[in-house]
Formats: C-alpha cells, sequence, structure tokens
C-alpha cells in the first residue's frame, strides 16, 4: 500500500514549506543512490522522497493531494522528469547542503557551519521566540455512503466529539489570562547543548522541558480545563463529498480537527469514505453493472424491459436473438467523475432465465418447441459440420 506523503517526509500535515524543504534535503542525502550504489532500497527510498517533495512543495498539488489522497495527484507525482532517478524535485537543493557542511569559512552565531543545522535537524533554533500554545491533533473519522450518494456528490452534517477551547479561559489555560516568561528557556522554549565535532561545533536543540516548548508559564491555572485550555466537547460540522470518490478516499477539513491547547493552531480533520455495497449494482470504475434475468423468449424475440439505475428506473430495449452474457449500456448513468463534469455508463448484463418450477402445459409446450430443427443448437451444430466437410470435398476433388 502506498505510503501517505507526510508519513514519507517524516513532517506534519501542517508543516510549512521550510519544513517540508529541510525534511527533503536531510532524506536525499541520505538515500540518494550516489552515496548508496548498487542499493535497490535506497534508490527505491530516493525516489520516493522525491515524489512526496514534488505533491508537497506544489501548493496546488498538495492541496488536491489533502483533500483526496494519491487519487487527487494520481499518477503526476512520478511523471515530473526531474532526471535519473524520477520526481521533479530540484537536485541542487540537496547538494546545497553538501556545500553549505563543508563551505569553511561561513558560520552562525556558535561557530557550527554554516548548513549543519538544516541537515541534522536543527533548524528549530532560528524561530526567535516560542510560537503560542501547541498544534492540536488532528481526528479521523469514517463516512460511510451510499452508490447514489457517490455517483452524484452529496453534503453530510457529522457530530463529532473533540477537544474544543475552553469557554472559561478563553483557551489560554489561566483563570485571569496572566503568563510569565519560562525561567529555564528564557522564553524561546527551547534549550541547546553545544558539543564539538571534527566538522566543528555541533549545536543540538530541544523543546524545553519545563514549558514543553511554549515558552510561557501559566498563572493562575483554570479550574475547568486544568490549565489545559481545552476541554471535550461535541460540535456540528458540514462535509461536503464530490461524487467519484472511492472507499478509502478521504476529504481533508483545515482547522476542525483537536483545539489546540493553551491558544494553539487546531488539528484537521479527515473524512475518510467508506463505500457501503449495494444490493443490485456493481462499481466497475466510474461504470455500475447491473445483472438482468430476461426469459428464453424475450431474448429470441426482443423485447423492452424497466431497469433499475442510479437515478430510477429506464426503459431498456432488448434486441431480437441477444445471446446470454451480453452487455448493454446506458450512457451517463454510471459515477460522476472526479475530476470532471461527466458521467460513467451503467451496463446491464443479460442472463437468461431458466424457471424451476413449470406446469404441466409449459412442460408439453416446451417438448413441442424441442422438436423444431432450428431451436436445437445440436441441428446446429451439425448443419455447419456438415456445411464444412461438403467445403473440405470440393476443395480435393
Amino acid at each position: 500500500m502506498k505510503r501517505e506523503y507526510y508519513e514519507v517526509l517524516g513532517v506534519s500535515r501542517t508543516a510549512t514549506k521550510d519544513e517540508i524543504k529541510k525534511a527533503y534535503r536531510k532524506l536525499a542525502l541520505q538515500f540518494h543512490p550516489d552515496k548508496n550504489p548498487d542499493n535497490k532500497d535506497a534508490e527505491e527510498h530516493f525516489k520516493e522522497v522525491n515524489e512526496a517533495y514534488e505533491v508537497l512543495s506544489n501548493d496546488d498539488k498538495r492541496r488536491r493531494y489533502d483533500q483526496f489522497g494519491h487519487a487527487g495527484v494520481g499518477s503526476s507525482a512520478a511523471s515530473g522528469g526531474g532526471g535519473q532517478y524520477g520526481g521533479g524535485a530540484d537536485l541542487n537543493d540537496i547538494f546545497s547542503a553538501f556545500n553549505d557542511m563543508f563551505s569553511g569559512g561561513k558560520t552562525r552565531g556558535g561557530g557550527a557551519p554554516f548548513g549543519f543545522e538544516e541537515v541534522f535537524g536543527g533548524g528549530g533554533g532560528r524561530r526567535g521566540r516560542a510560537s503560542s500554545g501547541i498544534p492540536g491533533t488532528d481526528l479521523k473519522i469514517r463516512l460511510k455512503l451510499t452508490l447514489e450518494e457517490i455517483a452524484k456528490g452529496v453534503e453530510k452534517t457529522l457530530k463529532i466529539k473533540k477537544q474544543v477551547i475552553c469557554e472559561e479561559c478563553k483557551g489560554s489555560g489561566s483563570k485571569s489570562g496572566a503568563t510569565e516568561n519560562c525561567q529555564t528557556c528564557h522564553g524561546t522554549g527551547e534549550v541547546r547543548q553545544a558539543s564539538k565535532t571534527m566538522f566543528g561545533q555541533f549545536v543540538n536543540i530541544a523543546a524545553c522541558p519545563t514549558c514543553g516548548g511554549e515558552g510561557r508559564i501559566i498563572k493562575d491555572r483554570c479550574t475547568s480545563c486544568y490549565g489545559e485550555g481545552i476541554k471535550l466537547g461535541e460540535v456540528t460540522v458540514k462535509v461536503n463529498v464530490p461524487s467519484g470518490v472511492e472507499d478509502g478516499n478521504y476529504l481533508t477539513l483545515r482547522g476542525q480537527g483537536n483545539a489546540g491547547p493553551r491558544g494553539g493552531a487546531a488539528g484537521d480533520l479527515l473524512v475518510v469514505i467508506e463505500e457501503i455495497a449495494h444490493e443490485l449494482f456493481s462499481r466497475h470504475g466510474d461504470d455500475v453493472v447491473y445483472s438482468l434475468a430476461v426469459s428464453f423468449p424475450d431474448l429470441v424475440l426482443g423485447t423492452k424491459v424497466e431497469v433499475p439505475t442510479l437515478d430510477g428506473a429506464v426503459k431498456l430495449t432488448i434486441p431480437p436473438s441477444t445471446q446470454p452474457e451480453t452487455m448493454l449500456r446506458i450512457a451517463g448513468h454510471g459515477i460522476g467523475h472526479l475530476r470532471g463534469s461527466s458521467r460513467g455508463d451503467q451496463y446491464v448484463k443479460v442472463n437468461v432465465f431458466v424457471p424451476k418450477d413449470l406446469s404441466h402445459q409449459d412442460k408439453e409446450l416446451l417438448k413441442e418447441l424441442k422438436k423444431s430443427s432450428g431451436i436445437s443448437p445440436t441441428a446446429h451444430n451439425d448443419k455447419n459440420s456438415k456445411g464444412f466437410f461438403e467445403k473440405a470435398r470440393d476443395i480435393f476433388s
């Protein structure tokens, strides 16, 4: 099963472009084929990283991916034409990190080589003051849909239990809203530990253990939410589901996930589509198939029948001498295309109806019919065979 692009790069769904680029640089350096000769696993990882970066670094592709998953970008990520190893990522981004590491004279503040922190994940030290609050977590729910709803798209109203902002403290976690600078990190939200290596000074940056990376300490904690700024609640959310979604696709509702503690940004709500099996139709992409049993006389003579569709019943003509297993097409009565305004088709698979219980009179009629030379497949085959041998005799005589 194809991994999510955020998982491939090891970033959150709310990651900024800079965070995505830094994660890509690090992984591209790790798995680049030049560093891993004759290593097929590393080459596959490198392709996967490039594909993920091409989608997530492009605003339009990322938006479609966030809404529809891999189905939203199709195979475009893999067809970017970005060099020998696939993907559309600029390899200069990878090697610029190497150049930065060993540039020698360029340093920042503490003496570490320029770019050293980007490659080894220490970029957080240049954020300045810690951001307010802790980001909320994402929520994932399953939404069951009928084939009729999927065919045309539908709006659903959902009731969801999640973490919401505490009304007592307005999400601050404090009764009075008062906070003070953390004395451990002095308001930066980070603690640093320097160590020397053969490349120079290496600075390890981590979230402050006292304030959890917030840089502030709450005074006079709210008794309703115990200083978290959030509590369990229930909300109503409307979801617009487009036509053509499939089982396993998901929609992303930005900011509709759990509220973040102490004023942090809310997470996202992931609505995973679950398609309910239909009792009449089977789905094949954007087309649907319906099996229709027709009597032998109607197959031979032709008839008109009423068949169900996703839009209601329609009249269908069965041509004379229709053979069993024939597929008859009803245009435009299938599933609406996910990325288009047209719809798929409905196919009616014609099968012969064989009755189990017959009256004596019906049996007598069938016996009379069986005597007819035109009704027996054996007679039909004998006729064809005779014609063949007669032709063969003519050839060799």
